[in-house]
């Protein structure tokens, strides 16, 4: 039964995407954000309330989608109905559009209180459950009001719905609240640090997959919107956090994490650390060799050369540091094996060969317990 509402609302929700991309073809900054938002957040949420319906992480992710897809076709709307002139239904539209989706982000803190088991982290975090209702709750309430961000913020051309002392003070209260909102976001974050700090096993690999994702997110999204000028880009990378959710609560090959981060971190470093040497080697060749280079490629090419020389290397000398500083349990057995590699060229006893390796499987490996086979070589096949 709860996959068949899952599932139904995930079609209404489809059909409301492929209605708003039908009536107006918005672009990014009109509205447009919002797909990379509505359309994953939406499967997403469908997947999980069907695969586990206990878990309220579904059913916050499908009306998240919910309000990002209302949003979008409400958005979709009023840029057609106000591109001819001033409309009571453009305002409304207009109303919703500007309105609901940031009352519509309580929805994705509380998904950030409660992932992965669906339970706060602990009773003390009642408060921060009431004080996010309240926030969001104060929003939804005092948005339809609300004449300011409407005339500042809003789709061209839309009008406030009320005006006088209401709307001058429904204005007010959803500006300090849209401000308290970013705390609340923060304070989300906060918790999930905590509950990866206190967590073990297997609930670890799954805090761990999410807060990654959500981690590279929100870093990411600021310099999209320094470097481009807008949130577009960036906004492209939030369906990871769904998907990344889903993998976590369906617990899909949790322990992939400790190696794409890894490789996150290798790849990383060897893509600044050759970035940062060819642009410091071109700069040196062209200064050294500008009477011999003077618009020719050799710079380029024997700058292209050294980065290709020094990849090997660099990615060798950065895996061994990632290793050092976050996967110091894997280095050491590493160094622990090369150790037992170099001094068992220079064992002949048996019996101290075997003991050493005994004692470097339990070093390395840990297990409950070690046993030896040794193949007697001096037995002869029967004739």
């Amino acid at each position: 039964m709860s996959g068949r509402i899952a599932w139904g609302a995930a079609a209404v929700l489809g059909l409301l995407i492929v209605a708003g991309v039908l009536i107006h073809q918005v672009t990014l900054d009109e509205g447009g954000f919002l797909l990379p938002v509505a359309i994953p957040f939406t499967a997403v949420g469908a997947l999980l309330a069907a695969k586990r319906p206990s878990n309220p992480i579904g059913w916050l992710f499908l009306g998240f989608g919910a309000v990002a897809s209302v949003a979008f076709a409400a958005s979709s709307y009023a840029y057609r109905e106000l591109a001819d002139g001033p409309s009571r239904a453009g305002d409304v539209a207009a109303a919703v559009a500007s309105h609901i989706w940031h009352p519509g982000f309580g929805l994705l803190v509380f998904a950030f209180l409660v992932f992965p088991n669906g339970r706060l982290l602990s009773p003390r975090w009642r408060w921060m459950a009431g004080v996010v209702a309240f926030t969001y709750g104060g929003m939804l309430l005092s948005g339809p009001f609300e004449s300011g961000f409407a005339e500042t913020e809003g789709i061209a051309g839309s009008r406030p719905l009320f005006g006088g002392t209401v709307a001058d003070v429904a204005s007010v209260v959803f500006g300090v609240l849209l401000t308290f909102n970013l705390l609340l976001l923060a304070i989300a974050a906060l918790s999930l640090l905590l509950r990866l700090r206190r967590s073990h096993g297997e609930e670890r690999q799954q805090v761990k997959w999410f807060v990654y994702t959500v981690a590279f997110v929100m870093l990411f999204f600021p310099v999209s919107v320094m470097v481009f000028g807008n949130g577009g880009i960036g906004v492209f990378l939030f369906p990871l956090i769904p998907v990344s959710a889903a993998v976590a609560v369906l617990k899909y090959r949790l322990y992939d994490i400790d190696v794409v981060i890894n490789r996150t971190l290798v790849y990383g470093g060897v893509t600044s650390t050759l970035g940062a040497a060819y642009l410091g080697a071109v700069l040196v060749l062209e200064l050294a060799l500008s009477p011999l280079t003077e618009r020719s490629g050799l710079a380029v090419a024997g700058s292209t050369l050294v980065v290709a020389a020094l990849f090997g290397p660099a990615r060798r000398r950065i895996q061994t540091l990632v290793d050092r500083r976050f996967y110091r349990h894997k280095y050491d057995a590493t160094r622990t094996l090369e150790g037992f590699g170099a001094r068992v060229r220079d064992e002949v006893g048996l019996d101290a060969l075997a003991g050493e390796l005994r004692a470097i499987v339990a070093d390395t490996m840990q297990p409950a317990h070690v046993s030896l086979w040794l193949r007697n070589a001096s037995r002869t096949p029967p004739a």
